[in-house]
């Protein structure tokens, strides 16, 4: 399949985006700006969803159907391709992006990405169903090819939470706040040693508290601003969506969540199995209150 396929394939399935799930009506309109951007939709029926992006809950089938419009074609239903799609997508956003963590990911990437895909159906998760859709409509409006990757790979993903933290050291609102998907890993759709590429979803406005790891570490937002910091008890510092944080082995990182969904793309290049920890801090009930933007 070409990248012209893959992008139209990918949209048509973004436009599957349930009705009524906050955000959908951008989604949608975003993947019908893609479709036509291909050839693939006419302007009217681009109309139809643009009109009908401010209304979550208004099916643009419907008004497709009302105006003599033809339904745009089914999206593939093919996991493999989806997950495929989705590594490669991945690929091509991290090479756009600054800084040796990006470059370490897309070593592992190009090392383990040649493997047999392993889809899953792990019927979804709370945080994934009830904050997925803002923030793929939030990176639709600049990278609407990786917003409907996302999309179209996430119900053959396997969603949990990461449950190596004691729940009364990393708080109970991120313990039921985040879900995470692996794409290549030991656990993920495609297999790695050693190695773990995913896709990470925090709920608005929480604080993944003070933590470190032995794994070196890559965020790359897909979504913002957050607020990040480097080490217990220090400021924040207010980060837009695209620009990467790479930590390296034990550095201390936290995460408070802005208005939007956190979204982004995570790698561990080593050492995956060794578990993270939490780092005590002082200031935590402050951070957790605070509301960003």
């Amino acid at each position: 399949m070409t990248d012209g396929q893959d992008t139209v394939a990918e949209a048509r399935r973004l436009l599957q985006t349930p009705i009524g799930a906050p955000g959908s009506g951008r989604v949608r309109y975003g993947a019908a700006m893609a479709l036509y951007q291909a050839g693939a939709l006419s302007a009217a029926a681009l109309e139809v969803y643009r009109v009908a992006s401010a209304q979550d809950g208004r099916d643009p089938g419907e008004d497709l159907g009302r105006g003599g419009l033809p339904q745009p074609a089914p999206a593939s239903t093919d996991a493999a391709a989806a997950l495929r799609t989705l590594v490669t997508e991945a690929d091509r956003y991290l090479a756009t992006l600054p800084g040796p963590g990006p470059a370490e990911v897309r070593q592992g990437i190009a090392r383990w990405s040649g493997g047999e895909v392993r889809a899953s159906a792990s019927g979804g998760h709370p945080v994934l169903t009830a904050h997925l859709p803002a923030a793929l409509a939030a990176l639709a409006a600049t990278h609407p090819t990786l917003a409907a990757a996302i999309a179209a790979a996430t119900p053959h993903l396997s969603w949990v939470p990461y449950d190596s933290y004691p729940r009364d050291q990393i708080g109970t609102a991120f313990a039921d706040g985040h879900t995470f998907a692996s794409i290549v890993g030991e656990g993920g759709a495609v297999p790695a040693r050693d190695f773990d590429l995913g896709v990470f979803l925090i709920a608005p406005h929480i604080l993944y508290r003070d933590h470190c790891h032995a794994a070196p570490e890559l965020y790359a937002p897909l979504t913002g601003p957050h607020g990040w910091r480097f080490g217990p008890d220090r400021p924040l510092i207010i980060k837009p969506a695209h620009q990467p944080v790479w930590n390296p082995s034990y550095q201390p990182h936290l995460t408070k969540v802005g208005p939007t969904p956190f979204l982004c793309l995570f790698g561990w290049t080593r050492d995956v199995n060794e578990p993270a920890r939490v780092l005590p801090a002082t200031d935590w009930p402050a951070l957790e209150a605070l509301r960003l933007g």
